[in-house]
């Protein structure tokens, strides 16, 4: 029979290897999972609806002021079975798209430049976050003299919007990255290449994962203000002009409507990209009490 000492010992350490184990969420059903993460936003709208269709009864504002639900639903309708709705989506979506993804290329080597070398961050760091903490609808004007009204002047708004942004989001990441990391991969041959590939992204990715939402959400903003003030035939009715031309029109159930159709595709990326893959990324490294 083993010793008392030897059994507390094994009885220790099986403790904290069910500590350091990965905790998966099997209890429950999975549709029980899947309504308890889509209930209580359906619920915050049924609420928010809800409170507008009461301050609309009450007439608190005049009827060209704050349109009715029904009104807004019906603008929405329309453009759904007419088609129009997806001509809207496409041209403001795969602007931002690419805007985003030439921001990606710009920011990562501006953002390892600035975390790694001491004069580009003293030097060009603070013209970074100045630019992150500048609107976006400051450029519009001066983009729009320097390209004209065309795709150009949009996408150099986007680009001024996000790349502050993702930029900032990776240089927070790296700062967070434990130093004896990069000086283990040094010693076991590591170059200067291959250290940043293999050790300082993968190990700034969470915070990288930040930066990446607010550069989008940067993004989609630039975009939004780009696409109200710079409307032109040539550039095509996106959702920015969409809301334009219901101002024009003092149309209020027209803006209210393409209100309603920019917030859900803000909401729709972060549902359908950014959080599945936040949600991988904690799991990968045994954070699932976190993952959502």
């Amino acid at each position: 029979m083993p010793p008392l000492e030897l059994r507390e010992e094994d009885t220790v350490e099986a403790g904290l290897d069910a500590l350091d184990t990965p905790v998966h969420a099997a209890e429950g059903s999975r549709l029980r999972r899947i309504m308890a993460r889509v209930l209580p936003p359906i619920g915050a709208i049924v609420v928010l609806v809800a409170i507008w269709q009461a301050l609309w009864a009450a007439a608190f504002w005049p009827e060209f002021k704050l349109p009715a639900p029904s009104a807004v639903w019906a603008q929405i309708w329309q453009l759904v079975t007419s088609g129009q709705i997806l001509d809207l989506f496409w041209v403001s979506v795969h602007r931002a798209v690419i805007g985003f993804a030439i921001s990606l290329l710009i920011a990562v080597p501006l953002g390892l430049a600035i975390a790694n070398v001491n004069v580009v961050r003293r030097g060009i760091g603070p013209l970074v976050s100045g630019l992150q903490s500048l609107p976006s609808v400051a450029w519009v004007p001066a983009a729009i003299l320097w390209f004209g009204l065309n795709d150009r002047a949009i996408y150099w708004v986007v680009l001024l919007g996000a790349v502050p942004s993702i930029a900032n989001g990776l240089v927070s990441g790296l700062d967070q990255v434990p130093p004896i990391l990069p000086r283990v991969g040094k010693a076991l041959g590591a170059g200067r290449l291959g250290g940043i590939r293999y050790i300082l992204l993968p190990a700034a990715l969470p915070g990288f994962l930040g930066g990446l939402k607010q550069g989008w959400a940067f993004s989609w903003r630039s975009l939004m203000a780009a696409e109200l003030i710079a409307t032109s035939p040539e550039l095509g009715e996106g959702l920015g002009q969409f809301l334009h031309n219901g101002m024009s029109l003092s149309d209020i159930s027209t803006v209210f409507a393409g209100i309603v159709l920019i917030f859900t595709v803000g909401v729709g990326i972060e549902l359908l990209v950014f959080r599945p893959l936040e949600n991988s990324v904690l799991r990968a490294r045994g954070l699932t009490a976190s993952a959502r």
